[in-house]
Order: C-alpha cells, then sequence, then structure tokens
C-alpha cells in the first residue's frame, strides 16, 4: 500500500493514513525519522516494524518487502512527503510487487504536481510531467530541445539553487512561454509567481528559497514542430543555402533555439560543403 504525505500542512493528511501508520505490519518510509515525526506530529503510533526504503537501498529491499508482503504482511510505504514512486523511492518495489502478484493499493492525497498546475494559471485539461531535469548544463539543453515540441503544458521539480538556471536555460530554448513558479505550497510562506520565463528568470536570480514546482506552457498548437523545423533546414541546406544562415532565419520563425537547429543540421550527413 502507498500512502501520500502531507507536502507541508499536515492538516492536510487524511484519516486513511493515520489509520494506516497505526495498522500496517511494516512501514517502508523514505526517511524513518521524518516517518516518526509525522506519525507524531498527526497523533498516530507505528505499531509494526518501520524500515528505511530510499533510493539507494531500494533495490536490496524489494526482495525482503515483496517476501514479507507474500507471507501475509501488510506494508505501507511513504514518502518524505507526496505519493511515493513520484520522483521519490517506490517504483521498483510497485513493479517486484506487481510482478509477483501482490495487490497494490494506494492512499491518495496531497501532490505538488497537481497543487502547483491548478494554481497556475496555464492550461490543465492536458499536462506532462517531468520531475527533476538533469543537473549539467549540457545534458539538461538536450533535454529541453527534446520538448520543444510538446503541446501540453509541461510541470518540473527543481531545487532553489538552480531555478535561475533552469528557467533561463528554458528560456533559451523555448523563447518567452507563460510559466508558473510554486514555492513552500501548503506553507506558511507559499508563494506563486507567473509571468514569462525570461522575467521569471530575472527574478529567480536574487535567490529563492523553498520546494520548487516550475509549470510551463507548451508549444502553440500549429506552429511548426521541431521534426518539421529541423526537416526544412536539411532541406534548405541540401539545396545550396548555408547552414548558419537557414539556421538563423529559421529560429527567427519558429522561436526554436538557433544553435539547436544548426547542430541537427551539422549531424545529418551530406552537409559538410554547405555549413560556413
Amino acid at each position: 500500500m502507498l500512502a501520500a504525505t502531507p507536502i507541508g500542512n499536515l492538516g492536510d493528511a487524511s484519516q486513511r493514513l493515520v489509520a494506516a501508520l497505526g495498522a500496517a505490519d511494516i512501514v517502508a518510509a523514505e526517511d524513518t525519522r521524518r516517518a516518526r515525526d509525522l506519525a507524531r506530529g498527526l497523533g498516530a503510533t507505528i505499531s509494526g516494524r518501520l524500515l528505511s526504503l530510499h533510493e539507494h537501498n531500494e533495490r536490496d529491499r524489494c526482495d525482503e518487502l515483496v517476501a514479507a508482503a507474500i507471507g501475509g504482511a501488510t506494508v505501507l510505504v511513504i514518502s518524505d512527503a507526496g505519493m511515493p514512486a513520484i520522483s521519490d523511492p517506490g517504483f521498483r518495489l510497485v513493479e517486484a510487487a506487481v510482478a509477483a502478484g501482490l495487490a497494490v493499493t494506494s492512499l491518495p492525497g496531497p501532490s505538488a504536481v497537481l497543487a502547483a498546475l491548478a494554481v497556475s494559471g496555464l492550461p490543465t485539461d492536458r499536462f506532462a510531467f517531468e520531475g527533476f531535469l538533469p543537473r549539467k548544463a549540457g545534458e539538461r539543453a538536450q533535454r529541453l530541445t527534446r520538448l520543444t515540441a510538446e503541446e501540453r503544458t509541461l510541470v518540473f521539480f527543481e531545487a532553489p539553487h538552480r531555478l535561475a538556471a533552469t528557467l533561463a536555460a528554458m528560456d533559451a530554448a523555448w523563447g518567452e512561454r507563460r510559466a508558473s513558479v510554486s514555492r513552500e505550497l501548503t506553507k506558511k510562506f507559499e508563494e506563486t509567481m507567473r509571468g514569462s520565463l525570461g522575467t521569471l528568470a530575472a527574478w529567480a536570480s536574487a535567490g529563492v528559497k523553498g520546494e520548487i514546482v516550475i509549470c510551463v506552457e507548451g508549444r502553440a498548437a500549429g506552429a511548426a514542430s521541431w521534426d518539421e523545423v529541423v526537416g526544412e533546414a536539411r532541406s534548405r541546406v541540401a539545396s545550396g543555402e548555408r547552414a548558419k544562415d537557414v539556421s538563423r532565419d529559421l529560429a527567427a520563425a519558429s522561436g526554436l533555439p538557433q544553435r539547436e537547429i544548426y547542430a541537427a543540421v551539422v549531424a545529418s550527413k551530406g552537409t559538410d560543403a554547405t555549413l560556413a
């Protein structure tokens, strides 16, 4: 059983969570100290075994917890905040439990993703959760490029000390799209800032604290996709135009990053003679 825990405000905990903490034979927690603090704050008593289940030991814990469940034990999985397995430990255990034919259930509750999306002011009918972007600038830029054609609202987690750089990278990759940054959701200093990516990057450059969720509007429907732009670039270069000129023209017309268009053309075969 996976149970969502409060993302900041203990008042958001469900009665089912309180009951499950007291009834489970095993409570597998991302941080056992925080699990004890949570139970204490909710007036619950963890009567079963309390075990750690985090990113460094989840693979090793799977066999033990699955065996316990097969033997009849009720296993409750919680993370530090929100739903386990969503950018938190739990996926591998669920995968192993499903493979073993065990019933897997969840106790729904607080979600930073949905809370931030709901107040973002961006379309909510279709969205994609991308979790954390790569920390290295080059890998992050590549991931953002691959998401350029995505029309759904995009939701990301980010650490406060990387927020400004991430927003700036998004602005460089996607241009002046609308976005929101929510921090400290459900807590005393909860705040949501809305604006263009460039505006938010400038705001974040002064320093931001707290847990961060970024929402960014998707590519406008009907706009040229990444594949279409690159296809046109390659066709024009093959006909004799200079790659740099083509990349500049298409970047201005599509809003896609010039350097990424150019790199895609360079990577294709048969363009070396006209890359200058």
